[in-house]
């Protein structure tokens, strides 16, 4: 059954009538099956806590939600043209469906954020459709901050022990000069590192350990700083020393136009912010071809094939989207994989398939004491 509740209240500016407004002074409550559309603002005056129903932001103009009290919605999308402005937090208990248009906080103000409580999800983040701003996780292990700026959708995963709270924001601007804290200097580094990144750095908070995925791509200027990737590796503002600190990097996958790195366990609460860097001596990478695959039943390229596995039955082979989101992985492969996800609870209808586009694939051959990587391209 399908609910439709419209509480409208109109404000007339000197030149008409403005965008209609929800305020809400208490007494509302979504009920199973309750869609609601909310095309103007939103002004939360009392406690809104759903359990139930889908509240959608929808249309052009701007939308703001504001009031002394943070809405806590079940479900909830974006469809629309610019972007939602929080002017107050934003929880979520259920799912967060990105379709069209940002929700928008203040970087300068971190308890501003959309809130993801411990069941919830997102489904749909992209360049088109992210946070653009904080988003906190509560009580979960594994994680997929859906966060960018304006244009690009900029990811960080944390995965690792349950953080009872993680705050994660990114920022598209030189860690030397940037806009809502003091300087980060670059030159304040190891002799171990020969650069580190003036086009972007994440802020990340939680007091658990875990390991950090960081994706880059062509506006990431990696070029600018290293000349392979095997001298890519991930950086942290150490708030102690207040300088630069190597955060160790387990794996390193793509090139420098494209790929992820992920770190080793760190407590995410030591560092100020996080971004690249490129070590002095670099890490000799091996590659193995790039492979193509078509899952579409004809018996041609519907399975990945990797030849080097069969001289090492002691292997793991995990496969990544291109934001480092690990998608598969499996002991001791022998050409299981036909392009669907057999990990990670954030891949949603994983028997339906996965998505057309560049993968990357990392190749453990432990008898041999090997680690391989490569793309792996999925067409649909």
């Amino acid at each position: 059954m399908r609910i439709l509740l419209l509480i409208f209240t109109f404000s007339i500016g000197v030149s008409g009538f403005s965008q209609p407004t929800l305020q809400h002074y208490g007494g509302m409550q979504f009920h199973e099956g309750a869609q609601v559309g909310l095309y103007g603002s939103f002004v939360n005056q009392a406690p809104f806590e759903q359990d139930a129903g889908l509240l959608g932001f929808y249309g052009f103009g701007e939308l703001r939600i504001s009031g002394d009290f943070a809405p806590l919605l079940y479900d909830t999308e974006i469809f629309r043209g610019p972007s939602v402005i929080l002017d107050q937090s934003m929880s979520v208990a259920n799912n967060l469906n990105f379709i069209q248009g940002d929700l928008e906080t203040d970087k300068a103000l971190p308890e501003l954020s959309v809130t993801l409580l411990q069941d919830a999800f997102t489904v749909g983040e992209a360049n088109r459709s992210k946070v653009n701003g904080y988003v906190t996780v509560i009580n979960q292990s594994s994680m997929v901050f859906p966060v960018g700026d304006a244009a690009e959708y900029r990811p960080l995963t944390l995965e690792g022990a349950v953080f009872p709270i993680a705050k994660c924001a990114y920022f598209r601007e030189n860690p030397n000069a940037p806009s809502a804290f003091p300087p980060f200097r670059t030159d304040l580094k190891p002799l171990s590192i020969a650069a580190i990144s003036t086009t972007e750095f994440w802020r990340l908070e939680g007091s658990s350990t875990g390991q950090v995925t960081l994706s880059w791509n062509p506006n990431s200027n990696l070029g600018n700083i290293a000349t392979s990737v095997g001298e890519v590796t991930l950086m942290g503002w150490r708030k102690a020393t207040q300088r630069w600190e190597s955060l160790g990097t387990q794996s390193v996958v793509g090139d420098l136009l494209s790929g992820f790195a992920i770190s080793e366990p760190l407590t995410p609460d030591a560092y100020e912010i996080l971004t690249f860097g490129s070590l002095a001596q670099p890490v000799e990478i091996p590659t193995l071809d790039n492979y193509f695959m078509s899952p579409n039943g004809d018996g041609i390229n519907d399975v990945l094939i990797i030849e080097e596995l069969v001289d090492s039955r002691n292997n793991k082979l995990q496969i990544f989207d291109r934001n480092g989101l690990k998608v598969f992985e499996l002991n001791n492969y022998q050409d299981e994989f036909d392009g669907t996800a057999n990990v990670n609870s954030l891949i949603i209808n994983q028997n339906a398939g996965l998505s057309e586009g560049v993968y990357f694939f990392l190749a453990t051959l432990f008898d041999l004491g090997l680690e391989f990587q490569g793309f792996l391209y999925l067409d649909r």
